[in-house]
């Protein structure tokens, strides 16, 4: 699903209009962003919770050279789905 095709849905299931859900969506992109970005935990209870993760640094290998090359440390985030959405993924 792309960005356009869930801005549709969420307004078709609202009843708000496409310009209305895109700066819904876009509220809601920018607010786990920024609790991202300031190390905290998004949690989205029945669905999930995105989670900041701290990368150290390592080696990493180039696929086409096989050149081992240095990967710098980073920032990255992880979704953890939750027991409902797992269980509507399996039932």
């Amino acid at each position: 699903m792309t960005k356009a095709e869930l801005v549709a849905t969420i307004a078709d299931r609202t009843g708000l209009n496409r310009t209305q859900a895109k700066d819904a969506l876009e509220a809601f992109i920018t607010a786990v962003s920024h609790s991202l970005k300031a190390d905290k935990e998004v949690r989205l209870p029945g669905f999930g919770s995105f989670v900041p993760v701290k990368r150290a640094a390592g080696a990493a290998r180039n696929p086409r050279t096989g050149e081992t090359v240095a990967r710098p440390a980073s920032r990255t985030c992880r979704f953890r789905a939750g027991e409902a959405l797992k269980n509507s993924l399996n039932g």
